[in-house]
């Protein structure tokens, strides 16, 4: 036999153990609400292809190819426990036992890892909770894509409706348009499911979720309980209102809280989630997500202060157009967006930089701003350049970011590659926050300078849900627990 042969016999056999983890990660997500990860990658609803490569992705943060062989034995060890709700992470499973030397057995070892999510330590499956989206543009329809996605077994966030301008008087085939726009997605690519439209009833069903569409001019005018709907988040995608004031109107009958996909302003508290998701106070009705920018920046911008504290920083955002700019050339309210966006780099104000003093309240050293929109539909790249509160070196700040990334309560915000070739379309679909470019990072002494990609789209999208879950209560905690 060659060794051609022999590469190929190992990948049949790596494809046929991966076809049989499919039924058993799905069988734990719905029926007992469990997540399978692989290095905070979700395995739900993945291809056989598609786990093989999230396991050869390890080799670019973790240093080494995770093979399947590794993680099956702790896959059919769950199987085998009492879970409750939970996300358990397969690539630190087996990192942390393979740095175990107790002589333990893969199933011993795990029982022990994931004892928080089995016998009275479980959490209980909640009832589902009502999810609303106030407009149904790029973000809202990410949004909803995720939602439907994270569905899972029923339990958790069900989405219930749309609001979209129109105020009840529809035009022939709006419906169809709309569901058509969900379906397929010139960035994104097509929904990964089915929909189907009832115009009479005015409800797209993707994937069995049904989903209401009102059509309203302004949210004064609905009753959210006549549609049967209680409880609810209510989540807007249109910035039209960003005080506190304005998104009161939300607060209707049938809508328990409110979060703006846009930076809040006045008290609005700006959430990134994973830095200061846990400040929210419970009986907080009205929340922002920041801005994707924000979200992108600070959750790096923390790690780095955590380790070597931060003087002074600025960031240069280089951004994607986005469809507030026009374009050909015309009138805009703004300054230069007016002009091309396809044809362009169009300079304009970020207000990323100020916001991070709402999400890091601690962090005192002054951060400045300034943004670059290019021709480019999605992903962007943030450079945080940063004054640090001691020497270091590339190779120590490197190890440390990576390290961030694989284990830290960060690790679903900051993600970390080596690829000496990769561009922005590479991190289309990112569900990370930012994505440090570990070739591209710059250290002189007390001076850093970090490249973070982010998928101003998708990745924003995430953290918003993310934030979303931690607020109705089913955000489930991961097994191995990330390191403090």
């Amino acid at each position: 036999m060659t060794v051609n042969d022999d590469s190929f016999t190992n990948w049949k056999h790596r494809e046929e153990i991966a076809e049989s983890m499919i039924p058993i990660i799905g069988k734990l997500h719905r029926e007992r609400d469990v997540t399978v990860l692989l290095h905070s990658r979700s395995l739900v609803n993945k291809s056989v292809v598609s786990i093989l490569k999230t396991h050869r992705f390890a080799r670019q943060i973790a240093g080494a190819e995770l093979s399947v062989t590794e993680t099956m034995p702790f896959l059919k060890a769950l199987a085998a426990l009492d879970l409750g709700p939970s996300q358990i992470d397969l690539g630190m499973l087996a990192a942390t036992y393979k740095a175990d030397d107790r002589g333990l057995s893969v199933a011993e070892f795990t029982a022990e890892a994931v004892a928080g999510a089995t016998g009275a330590e479980k959490i209980e499956r909640r009832a589902p909770r009502d999810v609303v989206l106030y407009g149904f543009g790029r973000i809202g329809r990410l949004v909803a894509r995720l939602l439907i996605e994270k569905a899972g077994s029923g339990n958790g966030l069900r989405l219930r409706a749309v609001v979209v301008r129109g105020g009840g008087a529809k035009a022939a085939g709006d419906l169809v348009k709309r569901a058509s726009l969900l379906r397929r997605d010139s960035i994104h690519g097509q929904f990964q499911g089915t929909i189907t439209v009832d115009e009479d009833a005015s409800t797209i069903v993707a994937n069995g979720n049904e989903i209401k569409v009102i059509y309203a001019d302004d949210p004064s005018s609905v009753d959210y309980t006549e549609y049967g709907i209680r409880d609810a988040i209510l989540i807007d995608n249109t910035g039209n209102w960003r005080d506190r004031a304005g998104l009161s109107k939300h607060l209707r009958p049938g809508i328990d809280k409110v979060v703006l996909t846009a930076p809040g302003k006045g008290d609005v508290p700006n959430i990134v989630h994973g830095v200061n998701h846990d400040t929210i106070k419970p009986d907080e009705q009205i929340l922002s997500c920041a801005s994707c920018t924000t979200n992108a920046i600070v959750p790096p911008l923390k790690a780095m202060d955590d380790e070597y504290g931060v003087l002074r920083g600025h960031v240069e955002t280089v951004h994607s157009f986005t469809n507030d700019q026009n374009l050909l050339d015309n009138y805009h309210k703004a300054e230069r967006r007016g002009r091309s966006a396809p044809l362009n780099m169009v300079i304009t104000e970020t207000g990323a930089a100020s916001a991070v003093s709402k999400a890091l309240p601690d962090l005192k050293a002054p951060i400045t701003g300034s943004s670059i929109r290019v021709p480019v539909p999605d992903v962007s790249i943030a450079i945080l350049n940063l004054r640090l509160g001691r020497e270091t070196t590339r190779e120590e700040v490197h190890d440390y970011l990576r390290e961030v990334s694989l284990t830290s309560p960060l690790k679903r915000q900051i993600d970390f590659t080596t690829a000496p070739d990769a561009v922005s379309s590479d991190f289309i679909g990112s569900r990370n926050a930012s994505i440090v470019d570990g070739g591209a990072l710059k250290v002189d002494g007390d001076n850093a300078i970090l490249y973070l990609w982010y998928d101003n789209e998708f990745g924003y999208s995430c953290q918003v849900v993310r934030v979303v879950q931690h607020v109705s209560g089913v955000e489930y905690p991961t097994y191995p627990a990330p390191e403090v």
